[in-house]
Order: C-alpha cells, then sequence, then structure tokens
C-alpha cells in the first residue's frame, strides 16, 4: 500500500473523529432538519448530481463495464426521486431512546441500558452512488461519524452528492459537516487502509463482492476492526408441488426486474411432480425478462451469484428437486443464506420451509426482492448483514449502530 492512500485514508478518518462529537450531542431536531435538507438539496441540485453521474457512467461504459453493474451506477431522474423521498422518510422515523430502564437493584439502585454512537464507522461499497446517501444519512440518524469509500466508477457522483447534498445538509442544520468523510482517492488498496485503523475507526461496514468482502473482513480482523459485512447474495425460491401457476409466474417475473442486485432470483428449485406442468409458465416468465434458465447438469456450484458475472448476468440456475426437504437442503448448505422464498398454496408445507431454513430471510408466496432496508423497514439500510451470531442480521439500519453501556445510578 503506498503511503499517499494510507495518509489520504488516515486523514479523513482523523477529521471524522475531531467533529464526530458535534453529531453525537446534537438534539433531535438537528438531526432531523439535516436530513430534510438534504432532500431539498437533493432536488434543488438534481441537474448538478445527474452531470457527475453522467461522466461516470460514460467513463464506465468506455471501460466496458456490464450491463447490470452500468445499471447499479446509474442514477436516472425516478431514482433521484426515491432517494429524496427516502431521506425524508427517514427524518421522519423515530430516534433510538438514549437511555432505556432496565431494573430496579439491590439497594434501591436503578439499573438503565444506555444507547451510545460508536463514534466513526467505515463503509466500503460498490460503485452505487444512491448507497452513498443511504449510509450517509443513516450513520447521521445514528448519530456516529463516518468514512466514506466507494468503488472508483462511483466516486464523481459520489464527491457530488457530498458536495451538493450531505455536506451542505449538515452545515444547515449547525452540524460539522466533516462528520461525513469521502476518501478521495481511487485505488482499491484504499480498502485495505480503512480496516486497519481501530483506534479511529472501530467498524467497518463491507459490502461488495463476496471474495473482496471477505478478503477484507479478514484484514479487519487482524487490525482489531470489527466488521458487518455483506458479501454474498442470492435469491431462492422453491416451487411446491402445491404452488399455483399464475403467482409462480409472477413471482418469477417480479424477482427479475433487476439483475445487478443481490436480492434478486438467482436459484430456482421445482419440485419434480410438477416441473413438466410448471415448467412452459416459468420459461414463458425467464424469457420476457430476457433471462436464460442454466439447467442441468451444471457446470457450477448450484448457488453460483449470477448477479456477479459481468458476462452471464441474465442467467438463473433452475434444478429439480424432490421433496420441500432437499430444496431447504440445497438453500441452507448450497448458498450465501440471504433469503429464500417458497410458492405453494399448503400452509403446512410454508411452515415447514420456514422452520427449516435458516436464512436471513424467508417469503412465502412473495418475492426475495423485498429483503432491503426500504422495502421491508420504511427506511435505508447500510447493507444486509448474514452473520448467524447473535447481532445485527438483514437489513441494517440506524436502529442497529450503536454500542450498549449498563450504567447504574440511585433510585
Amino acid at each position: 500500500m503506498s503511503d499517499e492512500v494510507a495518509k489520504a485514508v488516515e486523514e479523513c478518518a482523523r477529521a471524522a473523529k475531531a467533529a464526530a462529537p458535534s453529531l453525537a450531542t446534537a438534539p433531535d431536531e438537528a438531526i432531523d432538519a439535516a436530513l430534510t435538507a438534504m432532500a431539498r438539496l437533493l432536488l434543488e441540485g438534481r441537474e448538478a448530481v445527474l452531470e457527475a453521474n453522467r461522466a461516470d457512467v460514460a467513463k464506465a461504459r468506455e471501460e466496458g463495464m456490464s450491463a447490470g453493474l452500468l445499471d447499479r451506477l446509474t442514477i436516472t431522474e425516478e431514482r433521484l426521486t426515491g432517494m429524496a423521498e427516502q431521506l425524508r422518510l427517514l427524518a421522519g422515523a423515530p430516534h433510538q431512546e438514549r437511555s432505556v430502564p432496565v431494573s430496579t437493584l439491590d439497594g434501591g439502585l436503578r439499573l438503565v441500558e444506555r444507547r451510545r454512537p460508536v463514534g466513526v464507522i467505515g463503509a466500503n461499497y460498490e460503485a452505487r452512488p444512491n448507497v452513498t446517501v443511504d449510509v450517509a444519512s443513516q450513520l447521521v440518524k445514528s448519530r456516529n461519524a463516518g468514512v466514506l469509500r466507494t468503488g472508483s466508477a462511483a466516486l464523481g457522483s459520489a464527491q457530488r452528492l457530498l458536495d451538493v447534498v450531505i455536506a451542505p445538509g449538515l452545515a444547515e442544520a449547525g452540524i460539522d459537516s466533516n462528520v461525513v468523510q469521502l476518501v478521495p482517492r481511487v485505488e482499491r488498496e484504499a480498502a485495505s487502509a480503512l480496516v486497519q485503523l481501530p483506534s479511529l475507526v472501530p467498524l467497518v461496514i463491507l459490502r461488495g463482492s463476496g471474495d473482496s468482502t471477505r478478503a477484507l473482513a479478514t484484514e479487519a480482523a487482524v487490525h482489531g476492526v470489527r466488521t458487518l459485512a455483506h458479501a454474498d447474495g442470492g435469491g431462492v425460491l422453491y416451487v411446491d408441488e402445491a404452488a399455483d401457476a399464475d403467482k409462480v409466474r409472477s413471482l418469477v417475473f417480479g424477482s427479475l426486474d433487476r439483475l445487478g442486485v443481490c436480492n434478486r432470483l438467482n436459484l430456482l428449485l421445482i419440485h419434480a411432480a410438477v416441473y413438466e406442468r410448471l415448467w412452459p409458465v416459468i420459461s414463458d416468465a425467464l424469457a420476457e425478462r430476457k433471462v436464460s434458465p442454466s439447467l442441468p447438469p451444471h457446470e457450477h456450484a448450484i448457488g453460483y451469484e449470477w448477479a456477479l458475472d459481468s458476462d452471464k448476468e441474465a442467467t438463473v440456475t433452475v434444478a429439480q428437486v424432490a421433496d420441500l426437504a432437499e430444496a431447504v437442503r440445497i438453500a441452507n448448505e448450497q448458498t450465501s443464506g440471504l433469503a429464500a422464498g417458497i410458492a405453494t398454496e399448503d400452509t403446512a408445507a410454508a411452515e415447514a420451509f420456514f422452520d427449516g431454513y435458516t436464512g436471513t430471510g424467508v417469503f412465502w408466496n412473495a418475492p426475495t426482492r423485498l429483503l432491503d432496508g426500504f422495502k421491508l423497514l420504511a427506511v435505508p439500510e447500510t447493507g444486509i448483514n448474514l452473520d448467524r451470531v447473535p447481532g445485527p442480521r438483514g437489513p441494517v439500519t440506524y436502529t442497529d449502530l450503536y454500542v450498549r453501556q449498563y450504567a447504574v445510578l440511585p433510585a
């Protein structure tokens, strides 16, 4: 790693830490005023943001970026309006209680759980400009300063969002705008530098491809930095023998509206007893979405995540299974554990699927595309955590970004 890159990241971290008290001590009204101002500034600065994004997209297209990744990179008029609406909704969301009574102890003492900001939280994420706003706004709502590092393809868009929307929105509310920092370097080694600063950035949110995210998480652990990692994705749909054909078609079609996202349909498991009957319906839905089925014999792992394959992202793996138990076993053991759904009209089958699947999100006659902070919880997310241990799991939002402190007080 070059000294120049490491120095740039550390400077961002020190600036965020120095400004953090301005956010940690801000009243609720100031936090919400900052988010409301960001929503207004985003709409007022629409053309400036779209201009920077068009430049990013044009450069990425010239460099051969795939269609799915270009879709992630692009801010459309509709998406920009949606980003502003999410900011407004977040501003109106309730704040976490900072002090929660727990019990009374011997001697009349009171036990209270206090919820404190982490301080500075880092975030490393792929070339998706909307994530800059999602993460920054969640950090502000939770009173955590942040150091953001995005993929080089989206750096121009992210910088414009910081300059036109985030920083002035904070300043309007009387909060030090340095609480949100954007690493100004395009080198990938900046991500490595971000997970090596435990005294400045003790927690880093990791989003991106599975291999790179896992490598960063391993490196962070060596340096004593905790991570919330979103490494792998891919939604699973099991078509039960009691599935309704029209619902199956709708689920398949609706789960493939965007191909470059983690919660899209990735693996389709069909009960052997209904395969011949339902395949024409499923095949038609795939064709309408211009998505190709990967049929047996598969030359890849059955849970292979197509969204990360720039050459074959418009693909879904299809396999027959003997029964529900086999479908659950495959979903648990051979996929990322992000999300799985069952299409069935049999309540007992749905309950068995829910009881058996151990992943983060489980769905009955509903698309895995719903596993998203905004769609499920009406607030943006910092990412989707797939950990199988206690702690925030699933869409991580501002309500998860705190540390617990026990306080004992006189009665």
